[in-house]
Order: structure tokens, then sequence, then C-alpha cells
């Protein structure tokens, strides 16, 4: 299953026309060596001297892979060149569209991760309508995100470094943060690892490797390339993982970072998380290419794009992207397609730029923890009767943790503060 998911990492990244080295890769494959040692020489190819043109030779710029001239005027037009596919494991029924592709993760793993995403969901519930009740000032939830979270969480090293935006709480679920923590992060009391001192969902953990949330979009993206570089040198075994909006991917941060990524060989994973809109900016407004994916060609950068609300394709997509980040030493670009069901913040109100049909259609035939749930439920792990009795008590330990961070002091300024 990985070499496979690796093979069709190579094949989207060979499949675009502007992908750099694509001709001399197919050219040199045609001579019976391999992908990577096609690779190889590609790069060295690239790396040649300029020579005056002959009839016979072929364009040896050192800025651009070209490897052949044409006498045809004809620019490259973005909206003709195919758009780079979905890759998925489960439909939106919780079936496996190919058994190749299952992960075949154990029971306890998989009802670990539904419940995991359910009770994130919850979380987010209560603590959406504390804010409207005014006991807390802020509040962002994750409502139909909840895949791309816990699928490429789980398929990680639990000492990889985390980058997040602020929209990926369920990662650090996953990895222990406790309903205790998340609670007194939001209220700022005495409790709270960051002291009061930082806006309510802005966590972060050196225990857990996450590092604490920024405010400022796409600053935590040349970060990861940062730390990667770092991790890179110091030949750890790990990797950064940057989590981002497809938003935050239009600031110049992100260029940066890729760039610095890619020519530097950092060990590190950017997850796009492509959730339709960028606040109130819906896609068509936010870009007019393909995606975010198709961006990471012109980067150097290997790149997929999976359905982010089927939880088996992001684990199997972040798994595979960290086996060739580490064995290669090289970046990996992961568009996670998905839909933010909920308002951006509870300073938003998205029905002032999209319909409650659309948003409906999402919640109640697109969602992950339902399709996930389907899965279940076909593999007699799990049955209604179990989810209400499950609901019932992930609810009771979320609004046990919320009153118990309320009762808390607030927390005091300490006189290192400035």
């Amino acid at each position: 299953m990985a070499r496979n998911l690796h093979n069709l990492l190579l094949r989207f990244n060979l499949h675009l026309r502007y992908c750099g080295n694509r001709q001399i890769v197919n050219r040199l494959s045609l001579r019976g060596l391999s992908t990577s040692q096609s690779l190889n020489l590609a790069s060295k190819t690239e790396s040649s001297t300029p020579s005056i043109k002959g009839p016979d030779d072929v364009p040896r710029y050192p800025g651009s892979r070209a490897t052949e001239w044409t006498t045809h005027l004809k620019f490259l037009d973005p909206d003709r060149i195919e758009g780079i596919p979905v890759y998925h494991v489960m439909n939106s029924q919780g079936v496996v569209m190919g058994e190749s592709q299952d992960p075949k993760l154990p029971e306890d793993m998989v009802v670990d991760m539904y419940q995991t995403m359910t009770l994130l969901n919850t979380m987010d519930k209560i603590l959406y309508e504390s804010q409207r009740q005014g006991r807390i000032s802020f509040y962002l939830t994750n409502f139909g995100e909840e895949g791309t979270h816990i699928g490429s969480a789980a398929a990680l090293n639990p000492k990889d470094l985390i980058f997040g935006q602020y929209r990926e709480a369920g990662v650090l679920m996953w990895r222990g943060f406790t309903l205790d923590e998340f609670m007194d992060q939001c209220y700022g009391n005495e409790s709270d690892v960051a002291h009061g001192r930082q806006m309510p969902v802005h966590y972060g953990s050196k225990d857990l490797h996450f590092v604490t949330i920024s405010s400022t979009i796409a600053t935590q993206i040349p970060q990861a390339s940062g730390a990667a570089y770092a991790y890179k040198r110091a030949q750890n075994g790990l990797c950064a993982v940057c989590y981002f909006g497809e938003g935050a991917a239009s600031e110049g941060d992100a260029h940066a970072a890729f760039n610095f990524a890619a020519t530097l060989d950092c060990p590190v994973i950017f997850i796009c998380r492509n959730n339709g809109y960028a606040i109130s900016t819906p896609t068509q407004e936010q870009y007019r290419g393909d995606g975010i994916a198709s961006r990471a060609p012109g980067y150097g950068m290997p790149c997929i794009r999976v359905d982010g609300n089927d939880i088996f394709a992001m684990y199997n997509v972040t798994k595979a992207a960290r086996e060739i980040c580490l064995s290669q030493s090289r970046p990996i670009l992961i568009e996670a397609m998905t839909y933010r069901i909920g308002h951006h913040s509870t300073s938003d109100d998205s029905t002032a730029y999209r319909s409650v049909d659309e948003v409906n259609q999402w919640d109640k035939v697109e969602n992950p923890i339902l399709r996930l749930k389907k899965y279940m439920i076909a593999q007699d792990w799990w049955s209604e009767e179990k989810d209400k009795d499950w609901m019932k008590e992930n609810r009771r330990r979320v609004i046990e943790a919320f009153q118990a961070a309320g009762k808390k002091k607030k927390a005091q300024p300490r006189v290192d503060v400035w």
C-alpha cells in the first residue's frame, strides 16, 4: 500500500506539464532506469552549464529544466490542464472503494479515532455556546474538518513537531491534550499552561511537541521550514508538520516557506486544509489555479490531493508522505479537500455569504464523522446503541471539565511578563 501511494505521489507530480523534469525522467525511464535514478540524472542535467544551440542540441539554460526547442509560439493555458485527482479510500457511505488501499487498522484504533472526533465535536459545541453566553471571549470550531486532524495525526510520530494554524485542535487532542487543558486555556485561568497570556484556542504544548498557535496568518509556515532544516542537520529521524488553510497559502510567508523547504531539502510535511472559504472569501475568489497542490511542482515539491473527509485516506497519505519526507529528505505538500461546516469563528456569520442548504449537504452527507461511523457499523465494531451511550458519556466529560475550569481563579500576570 505504501509503495502504491509512493507511486501515486510521483505520478501526480509528473502529471502536470509544468512539473520540473518530467520530460527528462520519461526519457531516462525509457533507458531502463528506475524513477529515483532518473530523478538523480535529471537533477544533474538541470545543473549543466549553458551551451550554444546546435542543429541537434537541446536547451541547457541553468534556470529551467526544458529539454526541447520549439518553433511554435504557444502559451501554457492553465485552464486546459487537467485537474489533480482526489485520492480517497472510502466513499460517503463508509464503503472502502479499493481493498488494496484499506489501511487495515485494528478495531481499537478505529474506535479511538471515532471517539476522539466526536469528543472534539462535543467540546466545540459547548465552548461555542459558552462564548455566546459571555463565559469566554472567543472561539473557533472544527466542525466538518475532524477527519483531516485525526487521520493525519494518527500517522505521525508523536515527537514530530506540529505547527498549527488554529483549526487543528483534534491533532492536539489525539496526542493527549486533556479536556481540562483545553478548558483551562480557553478560560485563561490559573491552570492555563500559557498563564492566560493567549487568546482562547491558541493552544500549545511543549510536552506534546505542538508549537503554540499564533493569530497572525501563515507565520507558522516558514517557521516549520526552519525547524525541519534544523531536524535535517540533527538527523534525528523526525520531521516538522505544518497545517494551514488555503487562505494562508495566499500569504507571502507561504511562498518563502515552500521555496526554502524545497531548495534546502527540508523534511517537512505541509498539510493544507482546503475547506472552501478563507473566512468569507470563497475559493473562486481566493485563487484562479487548480487549488493549492498544483503549486507544489513549481517549487520542486511532490504533492497529492486527498479527500480530507475520509479519515483512512488522510492516514494513508500522511504515512506515505512521512516515509518519503524522511527517506529522501524533501518537503511534501498534501492538499486535504474538506469543508468548514461551522462559522469561521464567533466573530463571523457565514449565512451572509453561503446558503444553509449548502452547509446542510456537507453536514448530513459528506460529514467525516458519519462516514467513519457507517464503516464501523458495517464491520460490527459499533452500533446505534453504543453510539448513544458514548455521546452521553463524552458530553458528561466535557461539561465536567468545563465547569471545573470555570471555578478556577483567573491567571495573574507574572513578574517576567514583559
